[in-house]
């Protein structure tokens, strides 16, 4: 061989060695890089490519409560209009009912659909039209939800989290604000069309004209091939809706702009926590020895079944009048302390959120909290007992062992820690003096001056843009504060069977672990159970994808999370081993900026206005011819009053709020009033009527 060639062969085998590792890596880059720009553009550009009118608000020319309007305004709240469309129809994994039953059902009763305007607008919820990410028009908030080869109808975080406010035939469109939407009246509504629809023979198949034509209606649409699996499915959720319905009775109507969210969500986690064995186990601690023989004969159909999941839905149909009311009273906690829904801004610069702070903002804190409100709004949670464990289980707390819980469900992790993301950039609305009048400049000036007095202790002053903001929650314990004590005494004493969580340990905000017995407090049974939700990948994709997407999603969540662990600020009682939720039972000031926008006020929503609420409750024994907190006032319209600050109370047939009704209580958070002892300490007198004036103008301004 000549030496040319020689070289010609060491060249190519230099070549080899040094072009092959770079083909690898160029592939290796193509691999990695191609699916992170889909993934980018398709989240960053194409989940945002919807541009409608008014952001796709419809107008209301006629209205139950008089209050029409011709157009629709949003405010400068920071959010592009693409973004508040991506916020109203980006799905959380809420799987109401399916998607083609919610379009293809009517009214009880009536050949009205279901979700006609009449009755949306009845609900309160917000009219869209169509638009492209909402091509069916759904009202805000209403989303379709894909899980496991179906499609849904269910909620997003916008349903109950924006506002409108009418003022002489404009609305205000408020991103983050709170519906005045009732849903306890929406899912007895629900229930009711599907009871009448659902008029099934022992054979599962149709029995009424109205049946049929649903089930027509259905299968038109393509996605189901039978008229079984549509009576299957319309038999289940009749089931479950009715289930939820029963659970959730409560002796204290909410009416508009209200839910027990904490409540509901308790009762859904031990809804789901107790299966088949759990159920067998827990019917002699529940019914007398009497009838336990008679309850287990009725309930044989699931005690014996194959099915070792959704056990309530299908054993509550099976038990009498009687002894359905027994269970529930035993087994549930009655929802029956109903608060506003709160506003969202600056929640995510909060360090505690939710009304009495039961919530820690730091580290994975949000992906929890918000993981907690889609088990309490209609996920689909396959919770299960597997063999053996898993990186999952492992990271949700549960030991090594033979089996594990998976805790698998429609809850989307990675919309969640998306929609908390976009929050980051939401701001309080400022009062549009374009609309509802120009504030007096003399007055905000003096309103100032009382607020620093009387306020801002408990309310801190904030700059709404800035992007280093901090929303310190100043808790006050319930006796000082003296609002009505309902929510926050429920998320305290509620208490239920653990079923599956039985023998796990769940650590508390502050006072150690807990080691779940029998029966324990709904809160530690919420922790541990939305920790096994955020810890267990969203069944969807390849295992590598689902792996990459859970790791991304917890890591992203934990490392951009500028929130801190912090101990809670204000006076409360602090949480010990003999009684681990003790800070619970207080309430939060939080800063007040968008105050304005968002009645009725306290907690519950017993004050109307802001005016109201600079007044004192009415005792016995206080004077006459002072001016009072309103005793009962009407909710429902959302004309505003520009002068008081909240909405139209009085004058049209919404529904009657009665503060003498348990948890409707208007007492309390009196300062500045007759009735704030601390006043003489400091040397000052009750404001004056002009002085509440002037205070009532600078919070508009804030």
């Amino acid at each position: 061989m000549g030496t040319q060639s020689f070289l010609k062969i060491k060249l190519r085998v230099l070549l080899r060695k040094i072009v092959r590792p770079r083909i690898l890596l160029i592939l290796l880059l193509v691999f990695i890089a191609l699916p992170a720009a889909f993934t980018y553009y398709y989240e960053n550009v194409w989940e945002f490519r919807d541009h409608a009118p008014q952001r796709g608000a419809s107008v209301a020319t006629q209205d139950i409560f008089g209050d029409a309007y011709t157009q629709v305004r949003y405010l400068d709240q920071g959010w592009k209009d693409n973004e508040s469309l991506w916020f109203y129809t980006t799905s959380q994994g809420s799987d109401l009912l399916p998607y083609d039953f919610f379009l293809s059902l009517q009214s009880a009763g009536s050949d009205k659909p279901f979700r006609s305007l009449d009755n949306i607008q009845r609900w309160r919820y917000l009219p869209q039209e169509p638009s492209v990410r909402n091509p069916d028009g759904l009202p805000v908030g209403f989303v379709k939800d894909s899980y496991k080869g179906r499609e849904y109808l269910g909620f997003s975080c916008a349903a109950c989290h924006t506002g409108q406010v009418n003022y002489k035939g404009t609305a205000l469109r408020i991103d983050g604000g709170q519906t005045l939407a009732d849903m306890d009246g929406f899912m007895h509504d629900l229930a009711a069309a599907i009871n009448a629809t659902a008029q099934l023979d022992a054979a599962g198949h149709c029995k009424v004209e109205v049946c049929t034509q649903f089930v027509e209606r259905v299968l038109a649409r393509g996605n189901y091939k039978t008229a079984d699996e549509v009576t299957t499915e319309l038999a289940k959720y009749r089931d479950r809706i009715a289930a939820y319905t029963q659970i959730n009775a409560s002796t204290t109507p909410y009416g508009y702009a209200r839910l027990d969210a904490f409540g509901r969500i308790f009762n859904r986690v031990l809804e789901h926590v107790i299966q088949k064995q759990q159920l067998a186990d827990m019917l002699p601690e529940v019914f007398q020895r009497a009838e336990l023989q008679a309850v287990r004969e009725a309930l044989k159909p699931v005690l014996e079944g194959p099915q070792e999941d959704h056990v309530i839905e299908r054993a509550l149909p099976l038990l009498s009048e009687a002894q359905r009311q027994h269970f529930l009273r035993h087994v549930f906690n009655s929802p029956n302390a109903p608060v506003s829904y709160p506003f969202l801004w600056d929640i995510p610069q909060h360090d505690y959120v939710q009304w009495n702070g039961l919530a820690a903002n730091a580290g994975l804190g949000p992906v929890g909290r918000n993981a907690g409100e889609v088990v309490g709004v209609f996920g689909t949670l396959d919770w299960s007992y597997k063999p053996g464990f898993s990186l999952s289980s492992i990271i949700g707390g549960q030991p090594i062992s033979t089996s594990h819980i998976s805790y698998e469900s429609s809850v989307r992790v990675h919309n969640l820690r998306r929609i908390e993301a976009q929050l980051r950039s939401l701001q309080s609305p400022l009062w549009p003096e374009d609309v509802l009048g120009s504030l007096d400049k003399t007055r905000v000036e003096r309103g100032e001056g009382l607020f620093d007095n009387h306020c801002a202790a408990c309310h801190a002053a904030i700059d709404r843009k800035a992007e280093d903001r901090r929303i310190v929650a100043n808790m006050t314990m319930q006796p000082v504060i003296g609002t009505d004590p309902q929510m926050a005494l429920n998320s305290v004493t509620a208490t239920g069977f653990s079923g599956i969580l039985r023998n796990q340990y769940v650590a508390t905000l502050t006072a150690g672990d807990i080691l779940i017995d029998k029966k324990a407090p709904v809160a530690a049974l919420l922790t541990k159970a939305t920790t096994g939700v955020v810890a267990d990948p969203y069944p969807s994709g390849n295992l590598i994808v689902r792996g990459f997407n859970w790791l991304y999603d917890l890591a992203t969540a934990f490392f951009t999370n500028e929130i801190k662990p912090s101990i809670k600020n204000g006076n409360y009682d602090p949480d010990t081993t003999a009684n681990p939720y003790a800070s619970l039972v207080a309430y939060k000031g939080r800063a007040l900026n968008g105050i304005w926008a968002t009645a009725p006020y306290l907690h519950n929503g017993s004050i109307p206005t802001l005016y109201d609420i600079l007044l004192p409750e009415q005792r016995k024994g206080d004077p006459a011819g002072e001016e009072y907190r309103p005793t009962s006032f009407v909710v429902g319209s959302r004309e505003y009053d520009p002068v008081k600050g909240g909405y139209l109370s009085q004058g049209y047939a919404g529904f009657v709020f009665d503060t003498k009704l348990p948890a409707n209580s208007n007492a309390g958070h009196e300062y500045g009033t007759i009735h704030d002892t601390t006043l003489a300490a400091r040397g000052l007198k009750p404001l004056s009527r002009e002085e509440r004036l002037d205070l009532l103008e600078y919070m508009k301004s804030l």
